[in-house]
């Protein structure tokens, strides 16, 4: 006879054995990031909604300006206008990686700085991605983790089943039995929320993306992917390719380019100022808060976006409201747009399924479902704990014992599914694989 329940049953406490660690430290920091926004609103007053002690009115041209001059060696990356009472952020950063949020108040004033890294929300962020690590292996480990919590999802359903619990009456086994009961009831919930989530993934997210790219009608559209550009004749022939000499100053050397390496251009000749963008925006209906990107060079183009997962407080939007706009960056003109209703499944996939991971899909009860559905999930890995720590007494007892019977085909097809849709965990399962075949070898010659 042909086995099913044994080595789901021991790969089921493979996985609980070396992922539970990693998975309660998802599963918390997740908890956390579930309200960074109630939390960063109370933290961040100053910076979110204070104001300057300058009170002369300024542009976002002239504040861009003073904003550049003040942090000596920072590239503009976006600024953010913000819906009242929200203070508008523009964000900086230089050849070193390190960032920072720079507030403006309705003067367009500077209000106060942070450091990115350590904002509340992207700190939570980055402990749920990499351990704060930012280390390529933790965010595999991290990806490897979510594949196998799929794995326990389906094998804990099937060995539910197959062992009957619901109707076992057996008192030794009501651990057991409430384990399997809670882990029905979070199949669905929790399933969803592991498939949200690996659009972050470094190998699989890796992969999806560039499958949205190759493909843009699965993805956000050619346009979205390969934006226009400005046209250069609207600039003097002679300052298209015009360089500015090397500086003495050592974090400036090997950044010559006077159209910036950093990542856009503030201050190109017959460039149209932030000020305009943002007026053009506004009157085609582009409704606060979005963001303003510079263009990148004298080709680039002006990007205005409303997006649903861009992880700032105050600026996300639902995602039937995504859209993002090219505009000419010496006449204004626009060039083109994309709107939600344009994305392929890729792209609605990410557009949806990512502030729905976050917890701001449909605003308070979407946390409160993902809370539930996180503690519930904690109590589920306890009690299975239990469960085995009760039916045992010493640890080599407490891996689930082999049984000798040829394994079923259904098993050998699901590994093999799951391990072709998530690739780290089928090279996980070969690992694993190699580990039985050793105890069973080694069993073998004891006897």
């Amino acid at each position: 006879m042909k086995n099913t329940y044994n080595p789901l049953q021991r790969f089921h406490f493979y996985a609980a054995l070396f992922i539970t660690p990693l998975l309660l430290t998802l599963t918390l920091s997740g908890i956390g990031y579930l309200f960074f926004t109630d939390v960063e609103n109370k933290i961040y007053q100053h910076e979110f909604f204070g104001k300057s002690e300058e009170t002369e009115q300024q542009t976002l041209k002239q504040a861009v300006k003073e904003i550049e001059e003040t942090y000596n060696g920072y590239s503009i990356n976006k600024i953010s206008i913000m819906e009242e009472p929200y203070n508008d952020r523009v964000t900086i950063s230089n050849e070193d990686g390190n960032q920072q949020y720079i507030f403006l108040d309705e003067n367009n004033q500077i209000v106060a700085s942070q450091e990115t890294k350590y904002t509340y929300s992207n700190v939570m962020r980055n402990v749920h991605s990499s351990l704060f690590t930012e280390n390529t292996f933790i965010n595999y480990l991290v990806e490897l983790t979510a594949c196998w919590t799929i794995f326990m999802i389906v094998s804990g359903t099937y060995m539910l089943v197959k062992k009957k619990l619901i109707t076992n009456k057996n008192k030794k086994l009501r651990f057991q039995k409430w384990h399997a009961l809670l882990g029905l009831i979070l199949a669905i919930p929790l399933f969803v929320i592991v498939l949200t989530g690996l659009p972050w993934s470094a190998f699989m997210g890796s992969h999806i993306s560039k499958l949205g790219e190759d493909y843009p009608n699965l993805g956000r559209t050619e346009l979205r992917y390969n934006p226009p550009n400005s046209d250069v004749n609207e600039i003097p022939w002679a300052t298209r390719s015009k360089k500015e000499p090397m500086s003495d100053n050592d974090e400036h050397k090997g950044h010559a380019d006077h159209h910036g390496t950093l990542g856009s251009v503030t201050n190109l000749p017959n460039q149209i100022t932030v000020d305009e963008i943002s007026s053009i925006a506004q009157e085609e209906g582009i409704s606060k808060p979005f963001s303003i990107v510079y263009p990148s060079d004298e080709k680039g183009v002006f990007t205005v976006s409303k997006g649903s997962n861009s992880g700032v407080t105050g600026l996300d939007v639902s995602p039937d409201e995504e859209t993002t706009v090219y505009y000419d960056q010496y006449s204004g003109e626009k060039l083109g747009k994309v709107d939600y209703e344009e994305y392929g499944i890729i792209g609605k996939w990410f557009t949806w399924g990512i502030p729905l991971h976050e917890g701001h899909l449909f605003g308070l009860p979407n946390k409160i479902m993902n809370l539930l559905v996180c503690i519930a999930f904690l109590g589920t890995i306890v009690i299975g704990f239990v469960s085995w720590i009760k039916r045992t007494k010493s640890f080599p007892k407490i891996l689930p014992k082999r049984v000798n019977k040829p394994v079923s085909i259904s098993v050998i097809l699901m590994l093999i599914v799951l391990g072709m849709l998530m690739p780290l965990f089928g090279l996980s399962i070969i690992l694993v694989l190699i580990i039985e075949y050793i105890l069973y070898f080694k069993k073998k010659a004891v006897s």
